[in-house]
């Protein structure tokens, strides 16, 4: 039984495992991840606007188009390290509370 409600990577994952043709597979799978939805996101929003950068004509166009996705990457990146910085000093004081191993200090 398939899972109506399942995320599009999962979906795509379990594509990729069945699927014979290696093209449908990988298309299957770059089609619903994020990073390729950020370029849709781009997409949708340079060609009505028809918004180009450092160049006027097509070069313009592929930069436009690449680097919003890039910064926002870098911001996710950044985020994510933010996130598991956070989430180990938890594990730490946890840790330290229950009487586990001491907490480390770094070095300044």
């Amino acid at each position: 039984m398939k899972r109506s409600f399942a995320s599009p990577a999962t979906t795509a994952r379990s594509n990729r495992k069945t699927r014979e043709h290696f093209l449908a597979a990988s298309f299957s799978i770059y089609s619903a991840g994020e990073y390729c939805f950020s370029h849709y996101v781009a997409a949708a929003f340079l060609i009505p606007t028809r918004f180009t950068l450092l160049y006027y004509d097509w070069r313009g166009y592929v930069i436009a188009f690449l680097a919003p996705v890039w910064v926002a990457n870098q911001y996710m990146s950044v985020y994510n390290h933010l996130r598991l910085d956070i989430r180990t000093e938890q594990v730490q004081i946890h840790a330290e509370q229950k009487g586990g191993l001491p907490r480390e200090r770094k070095a300044a």
